[in-house]
């Protein structure tokens, strides 16, 4: 079974010459003396390095198209006819909108098991924050700025080699806090090896009132430091000045002549490998603590199984406020793309590890902190999978990319309404934006007029959140589960043995067996 193509992706914008190819090298079955080189290979010959990332970078995000063996579709959700926890065992009152997805992290409210986070210094990040963030603190969720986005701003002040101020920053927090809504939701800033030589949850503290700060070991698509590429030489000094590695070189020569001839487009700007260990999560955690930080919470990646039972073990130690544990084949836009796909523990075996992990530590009476997983969740099947499969210690799905998504498409429409080129599929709503958007409707009713204030990016998301909701409370309903404490492991079928062996859960065919017999024997 071939579970990932090689040597050609729309991910690249690479392709083969022939429509037959071998599964074990992705190469046509005959390679031409004469072909142009339209593969992997072919354009790596000619621009080398620069065909280790998706293309076209900085405009897109991407995900691992590689098909692991177990997944999340291999797991059915449960349901019942019988009864209901959480309302009264009745049709007048058992109905899905008395669902509740309201939950907590401490004192921090949220209206639902699921936020964003991690999103950096990258560019469509960047220019697609106001959406995010709008929109996530209009439904009263998290958002996590990620790493290096100091380090990046061409505003930010830095002296001796910390960061005083940054504008960009300054910019990203000041818009979630301007649409938070009746003390729902909160801000999370992200340090990794670069921030925080640089001081930045020193300064977020110290100047901008964050509260929520989080330490990061690494995260699910790749296995080195964050990555962004920049089109300008001037730019690439800079961040070689600020400490940052950058390949190639700017400052050499032969790269400077050759880039101002046009021959080199871009360069790349990567942060260090970090060191985890369970004493220098704890000493920082305490350094924070110190300094202001209510929050602390640790972001660990798709590392091997010994790793994940450390970023456990630190967390329970430090007792963590949430520790965020990202699986492998989840999306992002500044990754290897052979990387993305072939590195690390896909989020399905991360997530069942995580499970197994903090019930030995429970058994010791140790402390748990609430775990969110990460990992490609995109809808609300798969989220409420996520919270089950790792019931009852993942409290929380953690999102990057279809948040993204969602908020570039509220963009987009935006834009093409205002001009008039909205595309068929959505003329028959009506050209304004009270017509397109269905979170108009709840929003209006809050805001008055004044919602026009709101960019079409935030309704964007702010209407996939409302999607995302209302499947989450059918699914309760139909297990009789009216709040979110109810959901426990059983709650998911096996639908293969394979995914039995993996998760523990019974297959499918085997469930419910004892019980069963009892009904017909009784």
């Amino acid at each position: 079974m071939s579970f990932s193509k090689l040597n050609s992706s729309d991910a690249t914008l690479t392709r083969l010459r022939e429509k037959d190819y071998s599964p074990l090298s992705g190469m046509c079955v005959t390679c031409l003396d004469g072909c142009p080189g339209y593969c992997e290979i072919g354009r790596s010959a000619v621009r080398g390095r620069e065909y280790l990332y998706p293309q076209p970078y900085g405009k897109i995000t991407a995900g691992a198209q590689k098909d692991y063996p177990v997944d999340f579709s291999h797991f059915n959700i449960s349901g019942t006819c019988v009864g209901a926890l959480g309302v009264e065992a009745d049709p007048d009152q058992a109905t899905f909108p008395r669902v509740s997805l309201e939950t907590n992290l401490g004192d921090i409210k949220l209206n639902v098991p699921w936020f964003t986070t991690g999103l950096g210094s990258t560019f469509i990040a960047k220019d697609n924050w106001e959406g995010v963030a709008i929109g996530s603190a209009l439904f009263g969720t998290m958002v996590g700025i990620g790493e290096n986005v100091c380090g990046v701003d061409p505003e930010a002040e830095i002296r001796n080699g910390y960061v005083l101020r940054s504008p960009e920053m300054e910019r990203r927090i000041k818009l979630f806090k301007e649409w938070q809504r009746n003390g729902f939701g909160e801000i999370i800033v992200q340090e990794n090896v670069e921030d925080s030589r640089l001081r930045v949850l020193e300064y977020v503290i110290d100047t901008l009132g964050v509260r929520f700060v989080e330490i990061k070991w690494g995260q699910g698509a790749k296995d080195i430091g964050g990555e962004i590429k920049l089109p300008e030489i001037q730019w690439a000094k800079v961040l070689k000045e600020r400490g940052y590695i950058v390949y190639p070189d700017p400052d050499d020569v032969i790269i400077e002549e050759i880039y101002h001839k046009g021959g080199i487009k871009e360069f790349e700007r990567h942060s260090r490998l970090g060191m985890a260990s369970l004493e220098g999560f704890v000493k920082r955690a305490e350094e924070l603590r110190r300094r202001g930080a209510k929050y602390v919470s640790l972001k660990t990646g798709a590392y091997r199984p010994r790793d994940l039972a450390l970023a456990l073990k630190a967390a329970s130690e430090r007792r963590a406020d949430l520790l965020i544990v990202d699986g492998a084949g989840g999306g992002t836009g500044m990754s290897p793309w052979r990387m993305m796909n072939e590195w690390g523990v896909p989020t399905v075996y991360l997530e069942c590890l995580v499970y197994r992990y903090a019930k030995v530590l429970a058994g010791k009476n140790k402390y748990v902190p609430p775990i969110a997983i990460a990992g490609g969740f995109t809808l609300e099947d798969n989220i409420f999978k996520g919270l089950a499969l790792g019931a009852p210690f993942v409290r929380f799905v953690a999102m990057g990319r279809s948040t993204l998504t969602a908020a570039m498409v509220g963009k987009t429409i935006g834009e093409l309404s205002k001009g008039g080129k909205l595309p068929t599929e959505f003329q028959k709503y009506g050209p304004d934006l009270q017509e397109l958007f269905v979170a108009v409707a709840e929003l209006e009713k809050i805001y008055g007029e004044d919602w026009r204030k709101i960019p079409p990016s935030a309704l964007g998301v702010y209407g996939y959140f409302l999607r995302l909701a209302t499947g989450m409370k059918q699914f309760m309903a139909g297990l009789r589960k009216f709040s979110l404490e109810y959901i426990d492991r059983s709650d998911l079928l096996c639908l293969t043995e394979e995914a039995s062996r993996v998760s523990g859960l019974p297959y499918i065919m085997e469930v419910d067996q004892e019980e069963s017999m009892k009904i017909l024997e009784g």
